[in-house]
């Protein structure tokens, strides 16, 4: 049976010094046992609204992966095995998608994924395979194609090309390398980011590339192109 929350043994341990999250956090017991009476909830509205004779038939284990660590939980079953619980599903195996925001977000700061291992153990208590994150970063590939890829206005009154230069990590150095950024305003009045482009050097054939990719995804006439913008949106 599962050890009821105390909330002033938690309030004592709080002011002790002891952590309000993580995985030895105070409120870690507390999230398994909302999440279990939640499960039970649902299970009792399911058998209420069964139009078949059904009944429950026990519990079965689970480990969930969350923002304080692994919890285990006693899920609770139907004997005609219809139930399908909506907080945590059959085959969820996180609480949130916070885990994954934070892979992402090491990922982006150029972090290797032996790094981005040790953090997530160090702060979740969950070891994540290589594997796993590689899965977790590759999510971005598909969404950076699709807003490269996405129609544009067919007018724009100004544009701005420039390129801002940055630290990128390659092959375990960090490189000075430069994103070429087109930056326009459109007809309502907003500044929109059209593109960002990487590229080793910058020259004609390399604009003429931009703005050939900028007229297939519906660009149709720019009243005034001007060199460089950083200086220009202070």
């Amino acid at each position: 049976m599962t050890e009821k929350f105390d909330f002033n043994v938690a309030l004592k341990a709080i002011q002790s010094g002891q952590a309000i999250s993580g995985k030895d956090g105070v409120l870690a017991p507390l999230l398994k046992q909302l999440t279990e009476a939640t499960l039970e909830a649902e299970l009792d509205s399911h058998l209420a609204d069964d139009i078949v004779p059904n009944r429950k038939n026990g519990k079965s284990g689970k480990t969930i992966k969350t923002g304080d660590g692994k919890i285990d939980l006693e899920t609770p079953r139907d004997r005609a095995g219809t139930f399908e619980p909506q907080i945590i599903q059959k085959h969820q195996s996180s609480v949130s998608d916070e885990i994954e925001s934070k892979i992402l977000s090491m990922y982006g700061r150029g972090l290797s994924y032996s790094d981005i291992r040790e953090h997530v153990d160090e702060i979740y208590g969950i070891s994540v395979s290589t594997a796993a994150i590689s899965a977790i970063t590759d999510k971005i590939i598909d969404t950076v194609k699709a807003w490269q890829q996405r129609p544009l206005d067919s007018h724009y009154p100004f544009v701005w090309l420039d390129a801002i230069h940055y630290k990128v990590k390659a092959k375990g150095h960090y490189q000075s390398r430069a994103v070429y950024t087109v930056l326009g305003l459109n007809l309502t009045g907003h500044k929109e980011v059209l593109d960002l482009y990487l590229a080793d050097s910058e020259g004609a054939n390399f604009w003429l590339g931009v703005l050939t990719d900028l007229q297939n995804r519906g660009v149709e006439d720019i009243l005034i192109a001007i060199d460089g913008w950083s200086d220009r949106l202070s």
